[in-house]
């Protein structure tokens, strides 16, 4: 990929998480990765949405070395960096603070499947990463960030399950574009607000069988995927 390519979808998902209403002021951060460069691409840090510019975009190698670019990148770049470094397929990075997923961060709760709109995009519940140590947050605070994240999914597929709630902090979504992170984050919030609204109605509430979550997962995703037209 070109990467004057790379920084218009980049852009393009940075303005995405703003349009559904996901971020506020200048929080939050979309990034994309071209592995054939080995170059990554993310939102500069602090500027303001609407005056974003695909030249803005920030480029530098996974190890944060700037190779194109006249802004500092944003803070969070080690740890969009960390993923991308550790989770083979994952082509872009989004990170927000919104609400409901954001609560649940707060909460350091997982969010369980609880109907089938979860199912359609996380096969099982979205994890949280256990809290930073004292030592984690004062040396390299971003870079462990993402450590926790990559901790966290040892045991799982983050194709699988694109999305994350940073325990106290909040959600990081990935995918296999910036524009697909930037929609699993958009459904990342969407799931939590469900969730809590039906938890709140129904505070018992537990996962849908395992049955159903395989269906609804599998009829989107994978090999024997039937939905839509190919």
């Amino acid at each position: 990929m070109r990467i004057p390519a790379l920084r218009e979808e980049v852009l393009e998902a940075n303005l995405e998480i703003v349009r559904r209403g996901l971020v506020m002021y200048t929080f939050g951060n979309a990034s994309g990765y071209a592995p054939d460069e080995g170059l990554v691409a993310i939102k500069p840090s602090g500027v303001p949405f609407e005056k974003l510019r695909p030249e803005d975009m920030v480029v530098t190698d996974l190890e944060g070395r700037i190779v194109e670019g006249s802004l500092r990148p944003s803070s969070d770049l080690d740890t969009h960096l960390e993923i991308y470094r550790n989770f083979p397929g994952v082509r872009g990075v989004v990170h927000t603070h919104s609400t409901h997923a954001t609560a649940f961060a707060q909460a350091r709760r997982e969010i369980p499947c609880l109907g089938t709109t979860h199912a359609d995009y996380f096969h099982g519940p979205v994890p949280v990463t256990d809290p930073l140590s004292e030592e984690d947050i004062r040396s390299r605070y971003e870079l462990n960030t993402g450590r926790a994240i990559v901790r966290r999914f040892r045991n799982l597929d983050p194709l699988a399950h694109p999305g994350v709630l940073v325990a106290s902090h909040g959600p990081f979504a990935w995918g296999r574009s910036p524009r697909e992170a930037a929609m699993h984050a958009v459904l990342l919030e969407e799931i939590a607000r469900i969730a809590a609204l039906t938890l709140a109605l129904r505070p018992d509430a537990g996962p849908i069988p395992q049955a159903l979550h395989d269906e609804h997962f599998l009829r989107k995703h994978g090999p024997q995927a039937r939905y839509g037209q190919g």
